[in-house]
């Protein structure tokens, strides 16, 4: 990868954006074609100009301000208390058993909210960052760091995806959606118009590609967001979809669900006026989660203690008053 701060490391840094680049040369592009040469030129109806204008500029706004939160929004860090303090690394990395290093790190998480465990049953640790790693975070290879509640890292925001931007990246893709459908939807009748030769003039190519593009990206990102809807129902990660998270008493893909309506609470928050808003209302610190328990098992989480019903008690929504029932976040 090269020195941090040397050439190689520089020119690393400007190829991941370069995705970043091409999707921002897209959608402005996309801007031109549908304002200039579909609106201003192509459509005749001043009302049809001004409606179709109306609803494209708040598709692109709010399109443009979820793209930005999810490539610009800070990753978070995990919390000190995590960190391996230098005397323990020190006979981590020493020669000794792995039944040892297991004690070592037993011993240092005992007091720590974590509840994820590895396959073999062992304490989550990540050599590179030199910390035990909070439930549902991973080390990205790409980003060099432990990123809480992470999700994927994609290569089209330069960002990894986990508790921080998460709403911001399902916003992203939704508005995307939106964004694409709208321009394929109204288009439609000039992209039609063009392969019966009644459109004149250069900007009719502007006008079929306009279409195309917008149609293509429209398909690609249907599978992408209704996925990620499911996950959001089932309270998963991409990761967590592929290798169920691990507990003491073995796999659960479904540990940390609480039901539809609280895990949708838990990404978008209670006030239901911010969430198609690309502003950051996700309960909860990216470190601790409460878990799915059974029968008369409790759990605190942030310091309170809850006890879970049923499935379907869980599926219905707090009957009255702000972040009540289960996810009652401090």
């Amino acid at each position: 990868m090269g020195k941090p701060n040397g050439p190689c490391w520089w020119c690393l840094k400007a190829v991941k954006w370069i995705p970043v680049v091409f999707i921002l040369t897209v959608v402005f592009w996309s801007y031109y074609a549908y304002v200039v040469q579909l609106c201003y030129y192509a459509i005749e109806s001043y009302v049809q100009k001004a409606f179709y204008l109306f609803f494209f500029h708040i598709l692109f706004l709010l399109f443009l301000w979820s793209y930005w939160q999810t490539v610009f929004t800070d990753l978070g860090r995990v919390p000190d208390k995590f960190r391996i303090p230098p005397a323990e690394m020190e006979k981590l990395q020493q020669p000794v058993s792995e039944e040892a290093q297991r004690q070592i790190l037993e011993q240092f998480a005992q007091d720590l909210p974590i509840t994820n465990r590895t396959i073999k049953g062992a304490i989550r640790f990540c050599e590179k960052c030199q910390l035990i790693k909070p439930d549902r975070a991973h080390h990205c290879s790409i980003c060099g760091t432990c990123v809480l509640k992470m999700d994927h890292h994609c290569p089209w925001v330069n960002n990894c995806v986990g508790f921080h931007n998460y709403k911001f990246f399902m916003l992203f893709l939704a508005y995307a959606l939106l964004y694409c459908m709208f321009i394929a939807g109204t288009s439609l009748e000039y992209f039609v118009k063009f392969w019966k030769g009644q459109l004149d003039g250069v900007g009719k190519f502007h006008l079929l590609f306009l279409f195309c593009v917008a149609l293509m990206f429209a398909v690609s990102l249907t599978s992408l967001f209704f996925y990620h809807c499911y996950l959001i129902l089932h309270n998963r990660s991409t990761l967590e979809a592929f290798r169920p998270p691990m507990f003491r008493t073995g796999k659960d893909k479904d540990g940390f669900s609480l039901g539809r309506y609280n895990n949708f609470q838990e990404v978008f928050g209670d006030n239901s006026r911010l969430w198609f808003l690309p502003v950051f209302t996700s309960f909860g610190d990216g470190v601790t989660f409460p878990e799915r328990l059974c029968d008369e098992d409790t759990h605190t989480l942030l310091g309170e203690p809850q006890r879970w019903g049923d499935e379907a008690e869980l599926d219905s929504p707090p009957l009255s008053g702000s972040r009540s029932g289960i996810l009652r976040m401090v």
